[in-house]
C-alpha cells in the first residue's frame, strides 16, 4: 500500500506536533512537511507535491486566500480544513472554494486519520457533529405561486371548466366524466362563483384564454 504523503500548517508549534504524531503513527500515512503560515503551505505543496495538506483557516497569510491559491496552482493536493472557526458561512466558503474536508479542532486522532484517508480517494468529509448542524438549518419557504383566477379550482372544478372552453354541453360533460348532469350544473355554480364570471360563456373564455396562454 502506498503511503498518503502529507503536509500539516499550523501556527500552534504544540498543536502542529500532535496532529503530526497523530498522523504518523498510521501506516498508510506519513507526515512529509510542515510550516505555520500561507507562504509555507505554497512553498511546501510546489516542493514536496504532497497529497493532502491539513491546513488551518485562520493561519498567518490567511487560510480562505491560501485554499484559493493551493487549489488553483496545485491542483493534485486535496485541502483538508483543521480549525477551531465554526463559523458556518466560512465552512461553506472553504468547500465551495475547494476544500475537500473540514474537521475542527477538539476531534479524536481516529476521525482525524479518517478525514485525511476519505478526502484522498477523492469523497468530501466534514465533521459529522458540524455536518448535522448545517443540514438541520431550515429550509427558507418556497416562494409562493402566482395566484390566478384558477388557483381555487379543485381537480373537478377545472376537468369540468376545460371540457366547457371545448364547447361540451352539461350532458356530454356529465357523460364524459361520469356523473350526472345536475352534479355538471352543481359545479358550474361554484365554478362561474370562483370566476367571478355571470354565465358559462364567459367561464368558458377565460378557461380557452388560458390554454391559449399555456401553449405559447
Amino acid at each position: 500500500m502506498s503511503e498518503i504523503r502529507v503536509v500539516v500548517i499550523d501556527s500552534d508549534p504544540l498543536f502542529r506536533a500532535g496532529v503530526a504524531y497523530t498522523l504518523n503513527g498510521e501506516p498508510d500515512l506519513a507526515v512529509v512537511g510542515e510550516g505555520t503560515s500561507a507562504s509555507d503551505a505554497f512553498r511546501l505543496a510546489a516542493a514536496l507535491k504532497p497529497d493532502v495538506i491539513v491546513l488551518d483557516i485562520g493561519m498567518l497569510g490567511g487560510g480562505a486566500e491560501a485554499v484559493e491559491t493551493l487549489v488553483a496552482h496545485c491542483s493534485g493536493v486535496k485541502l483538508l480544513m483543521l480549525t477551531s472557526i465554526v463559523d458556518d458561512q466560512q465552512v461553506c466558503s472553504a468547500m465551495q472554494g475547494g476544500a475537500w474536508g473540514y474537521v475542527l479542532k477538539g476531534v479524536g486522532g481516529p476521525e482525524l486519520v479518517q478525514s485525511v484517508r476519505v478526502i484522498h480517494r477523492g469523497e468530501r468529509y466534514v465533521t459529522p457533529a458540524l455536518a448535522a448542524r448545517l443540514f438541520a438549518k431550515p429550509r427558507q419557504p418556497a416562494p409562493r405561486a402566482e395566484q390566478t383566477p384558477f388557483s381555487s379550482l379543485t381537480g373537478r372544478e377545472d376537468q369540468i371548466l376545460t371540457l366547457l372552453a371545448e364547447g361540451l354541453s352539461n350532458k356530454e360533460i356529465g357523460g364524459r366524466l361520469e356523473i350526472s348532469e345536475k352534479t355538471v350544473k352543481h359545479y358550474l355554480t361554484i365554478i362561474l362563483d370562483k370566476l367571478n364570471v355571470r354565465n358559462r360563456v364567459q367561464a368558458a373564455l377565460l378557461a380557452y384564454n388560458r390554454s391559449n396562454l399555456v401553449g405559447h
